[in-house]
């Protein structure tokens, strides 16, 4: 039982002591919610979230050009610039875009966030178990680069 434990202690000793994930939401309420839903750690063994707020594509092009990212979270929804369009042109344009995280209105709207080549997508309203296994999964992921 101690070696199980201490084995598992090790995992999250090599894990990185701070993510930084990007939200994107030209609504502030959508930023504010997935914030407090997903919380600091979002699972056992992933990294301290640090988070970044975006609310027009500008933002998103100032905040790339400074920080590395280990997670994006866009909504899929947002006006004038939507969150899958963008997904979509960071994938094709970006050399090592970081992991994409679509929020949709409707689960018939998979076939877009394929498209977009987010690597995870959830839905609206926000369920939060499964936006925190889905963040904590692409964490790990980063992680693991």
């Amino acid at each position: 039982m101690s070696d199980l434990v201490r084995s598992q202690d090790a995992a999250v000793a090599t894990t990185k002591a701070t993510a930084k994930v990007m939200i994107y939401s030209d609504d502030r309420a959508t930023r504010d919610e997935v914030r407090m839903t997903v919380g600091r750690r979002p699972g056992k063994g992933a990294p301290t979230i640090e988070w970044f707020e975006a609310a027009t594509e500008f933002g998103i092009e100032d905040l790339l050009e400074k920080e590395t990212f280990d997670l994006l979270i866009f909504d899929g929804e947002a006006s004038k610039v939507g969150g899958m369009g963008l997904a979509k042109q960071l994938k094709d344009e970006v050399e090592a875009c970081p992991p994409v995280l679509l929020l949709i209105a409707r689960p018939q709207d998979e076939w877009l966030g394929r498209w977009s080549q987010a690597e995870e997508m959830t839905t609206f309203p926000i369920n939060p178990r499964d936006i925190q296994q889905k963040v904590t999964k692409l964490l790990m992921g980063a992680n693991a680069r």
